[in-house]
């Protein structure tokens, strides 16, 4: 499984021919001018939930590419009603393919349009594809449910948001690996704008610490699972 960070929660995750994209934020983010969301490949778009930051291209992508959203079920409805390809789903279901599954878990954030409207309960999702696993934890404070997930699931990655403010910060998210009883982490939703900086050779540091491992990765750069 490759997984291709594409800045602040924005991912890409390939395996099998199978591609799926993860809240794209691209357009609007600086940080990632260099990635042509017309090139990206997608047959599903997953999304945690309804803030800017984490839809802003998502039309664009399902247009191109004819990908399914998976989703809340505000999410979902909001564009079904516009034609596209959904999935509508809420806490605890899943959404299980031939080539994967995904679980979406709570999340503790807010979530609502651009416009103000409403948008569902935040989540995240439990990934499984080829015999692995990994958590998407989505815009979320820390919260003890994480402790449900090692109960059903062994991850080989947890994909934590770590730039505070709206978010947990480094150390609630220590804290949350050890929830989730994952030491390989990467850290995401960090350094778009000022708010989220971070300082990240000690964020590394400070998992380093605690003998886990912290990837950062440069936008377009990617990792195996």
């Amino acid at each position: 499984m490759k997984i291709t960070f594409l800045g602040h929660a924005a991912l890409h995750i390939e395996f099998e021919g199978t591609h799926i994209i993860v809240d794209p934020f691209i357009t609007g983010n600086p940080l990632a001018s260099h990635i042509d969301i017309n090139t990206l490949k997608a047959d599903y778009i997953l999304v945690t939930h309804a803030h800017q930051d984490h839809i802003l291209d998502v039309e664009t992508i399902a247009k191109n590419t004819g990908a399914t959203i998976v989703a809340n079920y505000e999410v979902a409805m909001h564009y079904g009603a516009k034609d596209f390809n959904v999935f509508a789903m809420n806490h605890g279901g899943t959404y299980t393919t031939d080539m994967f599954a995904a679980k979406y878990v709570n999340a503790i954030h807010t979530s609502s349009f651009p416009d103000g409207s409403y948008g569902g309960q935040p989540g995240g999702f439990v990934f499984t594809a080829n015999g692995k696993s990994i958590y998407i934890a989505g815009d979320t404070a820390l919260t003890y449910d994480m402790k449900l997930i090692p109960l059903q699931t062994k991850l080989n990655l947890a994909i934590l948001p770590i730039g505070d403010t709206f978010t947990m910060g480094i150390d609630d998210a220590i804290i949350a690996s050890d929830f989730v009883e994952c030491d390989t982490i990467l850290g995401y939703h960090y350094d778009s704008f000022p708010p989220i900086k971070i300082d990240q050779s000690e964020a590394k540091q400070k998992f380093a610490d605690r003998h886990k491992e912290l990837v950062l990765l440069g936008i377009g750069d990617s990792l195996e699972v």
